[in-house]
């Protein structure tokens, strides 16, 4: 008798292997322009990260990508675009002075600092939803993402009152892990073929 094919999945792993690759290329890109992305009000930001996944949604309802750059790395933008937000945040809530000037080590830092936060909230969300991200698929992750951007610009057009709502962070943090979910995913399917 065969044993059925169980993949078991080391979900904290793999996700840090998608954040590498995209730490990888923020730290590029900081080498290149400095810090220039601190000029940017966090509306602009959560504006970049749209402009991002609604491409990903034309592509994928269209079928047809006549820019050519690949799926994969709109993903990786949203995960780097999501953490610049999430550090411009906490500098605008501590009053911390801005990063025009700061070095490659303490940028660095706060990519890292942000993206362990995420990643340990996403294990304990993960725990507790019991890995459901695995049977969606992309296009469903891309719905939500453009979701979470749709109230963040309400949150922010609000001056970033809520009634109920846990505000701006939370947002940034769900479309990191999307996006860490689809790149998942995507690995997965190409890996099928």
């Amino acid at each position: 008798m065969e044993k059925d094919n169980i993949v078991q999945h080391d979900t904290r792993k793999e996700m840090e292997r998608e954040v590498a690759e995209c730490r990888v290329l923020f730290e590029k890109k900081t080498r290149d322009y400095g810090t220039s992305w601190r000029i940017l009000r966090l509306p602009s930001m959560t504006d970049q990260i749209f402009i991002k996944a609604n491409r990903i949604r034309s592509v994928q309802e269209s079928g047809e990508n006549r820019v050519g750059d690949g799926l994969r790395g709109e993903f990786v933008a949203m995960v780097n675009y999501a953490v610049m937000a999430l550090i411009l945040n906490e500098e605008l809530r501590m009053k911390k002075e801005e990063l025009t000037d700061a070095s490659l080590e303490k940028v660095m830092e706060l990519y890292d600092g942000q993206t362990k936060r995420v990643l340990d909230l996403m294990m304990d969300k993960n725990h507790d939803y019991g890995e459901a991200w695995r049977q969606m698929r992309i296009s469903s992750m891309v719905d939500l993402i453009l979701m979470k951007l749709l109230r963040i610009k309400q949150i922010e057009d609000n001056d970033g009152r809520t009634l109920v709502s846990e505000g701006v962070e939370g947002g940034y943090m769900d479309i990191i892990n999307y996006s860490l979910f689809s790149l998942v995913r995507m690995r997965e399917e190409e890996c099928e073929k």
